[in-house]
């Protein structure tokens, strides 16, 4: 069956291989086996649950709670021949009509539907009589009590899916703490299940962190240099959202509000503009994005604080969802804390313990001085093991950027310490700026010593300093009270033998542009603009002729490969990423029009060999032809296991079939792989020549047992591809 999924990938999607865990998830699904899967947004999720949908024979029933976002695949879906359908209230009488027609017939492979209509009886009437060989549920966080958005009606599901005891259940989401996961999987009896968990890094967001200072400049300034690029900004309240919007269309940017207090019909339109590319900028409240598949969002900014890190997580994720190199800006400030702050006192009991730990968590990220990713990862149970990212703020600030903070942190210890450890970051501050607040004087606080010795910072500096001397532990919060309380770390630094580094000016905006060369492509970097602008206006002008949006016919991805590799011919534009069957049949004579028009004006020849090559690559649905073509053009074995989500043995039965099919296969790659020494090599070559290299048995045996099974068949393939057998 993994075959047949391999040549729907290829030939339906457009797809050369399976990223990490699509091949594994789909394998098990089509086993018949439920599966959990904690995928990040723009992970791939979506094919997990959709070339299963086509390949069994009967229904694959889809919850999701976003409506837009159901429209959305549904189009997608049509537009590479799959037969999609939805079931609700954004569809006409006539068109739900004939979708129920098409379920009652068996010739919809796949049906969208919200939790609430699917538990309307005449739906779950209409599906006892249709067989349902796969049970779908997106967003699957919303079932836990302990998620980030629980939805009540989302536990209901659990009893509809009884209506279905043969269909296979996948659950997905893309933010799942450990808890939430096992929450999940008991509440849906899922049987013969395993847990699909990928790595929560989305290695092609930069992310960075700015102290907020004023914020509509740093903003226009991080907009400066992103002309005619999607993106969405974050805001706190309705009011904040609506005075954003003024300021960035005043500059004349193509922006709209998007929050509660609009009308569903206005919240839709803009919803819609942004998806279609009609404007470029959304300023919003949390309440938008959740129906969003937009892969081509190329910036998040959040003007104000979130509520905790899967909230944070989930908007940024929706950001780059192409894989495309894209930036997510989030403005700190400790009155935005307060504001939360706030709002969690209002709660009570488990809820309230539950939402500080969720502001405590996300301060810990926040004010961070390590890479961003450690403490990211952490909080969805994945260890980071790199210590430099080189995409986050963190990674990229040079040592030079760090300046000496011991004299003020001396400062400032000194006066706490003379002030007995009462009081807080504000009164502290006061002292030293020599001020004449009532708090000072009555506390005579005024003879102290320290009055008066902190004039040349700004009580917001200050502050700064205070925050920082806390995240480097040389100072404590005192959890009752506030006051700040010396460590022993801080008592080192007061007697002058320790000293304080650190960054006291975190409002900048601006990304170091190196950060580019981390994650960008030689396609990304290289591409002709002005062909990828071309085709981006063909494709907007067809998208609206149809009325879906304009990734839905390409995304830009698959423009920019156009636009890098020159095709110049169908069999040549077939290899493009993402030009499937269908989509070549569709689509392919009017973008090969416009490139072969420019590419005889400007005196451009098709990258003939390479596309070529990924034309055939994306043809052959096996494997092993892919991994040792690879191989062979220098990806080392331990890239290649990487990139396909398997073990080493995996990747060398691969290369070995490879070479069994009478194909070259370079030698020394595969040796770089061994950790032995040049000695023990010659010597279980020599006995391979002896023996012979088809069996490591008697290999094995021969060397006396001392060369493990993993060594000999890496040494296996190195034989046979250096000697030609």
């Amino acid at each position: 069956m993994i075959q047949q999924a391999q040549k729907v990938l290829n030939n339906t999607f457009g797809f050369n291989e399976f990223r990490p865990l699509q091949e594994e998830i789909i394998s098990h699904v089509l086993n018949g086996k439920d599966a959990l899967v904690i995928m990040p947004t723009g992970g791939g999720k979506s094919i997990c649950y959709q070339i299963p949908a086509i390949l069994f024979d009967g229904l694959t029933i889809v919850v999701s709670p976003l409506i837009s976002l159901m429209k959305d695949q549904v189009d997608q879906l049509t537009q590479y021949g799959v037969s999609a359908v939805v079931l609700n209230s954004s569809i006409s009488d006539d068109l739900y009509r004939l979708n129920v027609a098409k379920i009652r017939r068996g010739e919809a492979d796949m049906l969208y539907i919200a939790p609430e209509s699917l538990m309307m009886p005449n739906i779950r009437n209409l599906l006892a009589d249709v067989k349902v060989s796969c049970f779908t549920i997106d967003e699957a966080h919303c079932i836990s009590e302990w998620g980030h958005d629980f939805r009540p009606e989302y536990r209901q599901l659990a009893e509809v899916r009884k209506d279905f005891p043969d269909a296979v259940c996948i659950a997905l989401t893309a933010t799942a703490t450990p808890r939430v996961r096992e929450d999940i999987r008991q509440i849906l009896e899922m049987r013969q299940s395993e847990s699909f968990i990928a790595s929560f890094d989305r290695e092609n967001l930069f992310l960075n962190v700015v102290d907020k200072s004023n914020p509509v400049d740093q903003i226009l300034d991080f907009l400066y240099t992103r002309k005619k690029q999607s993106g969405i900004i974050y805001c706190f309240s309705r009011r904040q959202t609506d005075e954003l919007y003024l300021d960035l269309k005043n500059e004349g940017y193509s922006v709209r509000p998007y929050h509660a207090g609009l009308s569903e019909h206005q919240r839709e339109t803009y919803q819609n503009a942004f998806i279609r590319d009609d404007i470029d900028i959304i300023v919003a409240t949390v309440a938008f994005g959740m129906g969003i598949d937009k892969p081509d969002v190329r910036f998040v900014i959040h003007h104000d604080m979130p509520q905790n890190i899967e909230s944070y997580y989930q908007q940024i994720g929706r950001a780059g969802r192409d894989g495309l190199r894209s930036d997510c800006l989030l403005l700190y400030s400790y009155s935005d804390k307060q504001k939360i702050n706030y709002f969690i006192n209002q709660k009570e009991g488990e809820e309230k313990r539950v939402a500080k730990k969720h502001l405590d968590d996300l301060l810990d990220y926040l004010q961070t001085e390590q890479c961003r990713r450690i403490p990211l990862m952490s909080y969805f149970g994945e260890t980071y093991n790199e210590s430099d990212c080189g995409m986050c703020d963190n990674c990229l600030r040079m040592s030079d950027d760090m300046e000496d903070l011991t004299v003020p942190a001396q400062k400032f210890l000194s006066c706490i310490a003379r002030t007995n450890e009462m009081y807080g970051a504000s009164h502290i501050t006061n002292i030293l700026r020599g001020s004449k607040a009532k708090k000072v004087l009555e506390n005579n606080h005024h003879e102290l010593s320290t009055y008066g010795i902190g004039k040349e910072f700004s009580a917001d500096q200050w502050s700064q300093l205070s925050r920082l001397l806390v995240r480097k532990k040389v100072l404590r919060k005192d959890p009752k009270y506030g006051s700040l309380i010396i460590t022993e770390s801080g008592q080192l630094v007061l007697k002058g033998e320790e000293r304080v580094n650190g960054v006291l000016d975190r409002t900048q905006t601006a990304i170091d542009g190196s950060a580019a060369s981390r994650t960008s492509s030689e396609v990304e970097n290289r591409y002709d603009e002005n062909l990828f602008e071309l085709l981006r206006a063909v494709r907007k002008e067809m998208a609206e002729e149809m009325d879906v949006a304009p990734y839905v016919i390409f995304p830009d991805t698959t423009l920019m490969e156009m636009s890098f590799y020159f095709p110049q011919s169908m069999e040549s534009l077939g290899g493009v990423y993402g030009v499937g069957d269908a989509k070549l049949k569709k689509y392919g004579k009017n973008f090969l029009n416009i490139i072969t028009e420019y590419c005889g004006k400007n005196d451009i020849d098709e990258r003939a060999r390479e596309i070529k090559k990924k034309a055939r690559k994306k043809k052959s649905s096996n494997k092993h032809e892919q991994i040792g073509e690879d191989f062979n053009d220098g990806k080392s074995l331990n890239h290649l296991a990487e990139e396909h989500g398997v073990k080493m043995p995996t990747i060398l039965k691969h290369l070995k079939t490879y070479l069994e099919e009478g194909n070259d296969l370079r030698p020394e790659g595969i040796l770089e792989a061994s950790e032995l020494s040049q000695r023990i090599v010659d010597e279980v070559m020599k006995s391979m020549k002896k023996v012979g290299p088809e069996l490591l048995k008697p290999v094995y045996e021969d060397l006396d047992k001392t060369v493990p099974y993993s060594d000999l068949r890496l040494l296996q393939l190195y034989y046979m591809a250096k000697n030609g057998s």
